[in-house]
């Protein structure tokens, strides 16, 4: 996916921007979040719960957050897309 839409961090694709939230006590621990986008979500060592790394990630990082909430297996994921 091309940059197209802004730099690292910027949060837009192709003028669109998106903010990620997590609704942390529906989490089931899957780790799906984490393999699909590893520099947006991770997981506490302790008990697997998601940890949020970056609620605007990057364009080239959109396709993966997208993915990554249709996957979760608690519905825990919500992408706001403007």
């Amino acid at each position: 996916m091309s940059g197209a839409g802004g730099g690292v961090g910027s949060g837009e694709d192709k003028g669109v921007t998106m903010r990620v939230e997590v609704d942390v006590p529906k989490c089931v621990a899957s780790g799906q979040c984490v393999m699909i986008a590893p520099d947006v979500f991770d997981q506490r060592e302790e008990d697997g719960i998601v940890v949020l790394l970056d609620e605007r990630p990057a364009s080239e990082l959109h396709a993966d957050v997208r993915e990554s909430a249709v996957v979760c297996p608690a519905a825990a994921i919500r992408v706001v897309e403007k």
